[in-house]
C-alpha cells in the first residue's frame, strides 16, 4: 500500500496529513478555512486518493500560513506514499470545464519542482479566503510533491468555477501521473534511472 503521514509543526501552524494513493477518493479534512477545505475534498474525490488533513494556524492573523503549510505537509505526504516512485506514470494533464470556464493542468513528477501559473481572478476573495493564496497553495504543493506544475485557466467568469475547476484538473492530472504502469511496474519513468536528479534536467 502506498501510504504515509506527515506531520509538521512550527510557530506558525500545525498540520497532519495522512494519504493513501491507491484509495477511492475518501477523505476528512480540517483546515480551519472552509473554502480550502473544500478545494481539499475535490482534490481527494476527483484524484483517488484517500487524504486525512488537520490544520491548526495562525488564522487571527490571515489564511497565508495555514494555507501554505497545507500544500507543503499534503505534498510531503504524497512524495513518502511514493517511495521509490518505480513504475509510476509519471506524467499527467487534464482539461476541465466547469460551467462557463474552463482550466487545464499539466505535471510531471520528476522531482523538480517548478510551477508555471496562468490564473487570474477578478475579486479579491472566495469566501473568507484571499484568491491570491491559491498560488501559494499550489506552489507550496508542487515542492512539497517535488513536480513541475502548469496550471492554466483558458477562460471563465465565475470567479469560485475558475479556481474550483484548476484544482479539479489537478486532481485528474494527479490521479494520472500516480497510477502504475504495468507494463513498467518495476522500473523508474526516466532514461537516467534517477528522479530528481539537479544535475541534468534533461530525461
Amino acid at each position: 500500500m502506498r501510504i504515509a503521514t506527515v506531520e509538521r509543526k512550527t510557530n506558525e501552524t500545525y498540520v497532519k496529513a495522512a494519504v493513501n494513493l491507491d484509495g477511492t477518493g475518501v477523505y476528512e479534512v480540517d483546515t480551519g478555512i472552509a473554502f480550502l477545505d473544500h478545494m481539499m475534498e475535490q482534490l481527494s474525490r476527483h484524484s483517488l486518493m484517500d487524504i486525512t488533513l488537520k490544520a491548526k494556524g495562525d488564522l487571527h492573523i490571515d489564511f497565508h500560513h495555514t494555507t501554505e503549510d497545507v500544500g507543503i505537509v499534503l505534498g510531503q505526504a504524497i512524495a513518502k506514499a511514493l517511495g521509490d516512485m518505480k513504475g509510476i506514470t509519471r506524467y499527467g494533464n487534464a482539461i476541465i470545464p466547469m460551467d462557463e470556464t474552463c482550466s487545464r493542468c499539466s505535471l510531471d513528477i520528476s522531482g523538480r519542482p517548478f510551477i508555471v501559473w496562468k490564473v487570474d481572478f477578478r475579486r479579491d476573495k472566495i469566501g473568507d479566503m484571499d484568491t491570491e493564496l491559491f498560488l501559494e497553495w499550489f506552489r507550496a504543493f508542487a515542492h512539497g510533491v517535488g513536480m513541475t506544475l502548469h496550471v492554466e485557466n483558458m477562460y471563465g467568469e465565475n470567479n469560485h468555477h475558475i479556481i474550483e475547476s484548476c484544482f479539479k484538473a489537478l486532481a485528474r492530472a494527479m490521479r494520472s501521473a500516480l497510477e502504475i504502469d504495468l507494463r513498467k511496474a518495476d522500473a523508474l519513468p526516466s532514461t537516467k534511472g534517477v528522479i530528481g536528479d539537479q544535475s541534468d534536467k534533461l530525461d
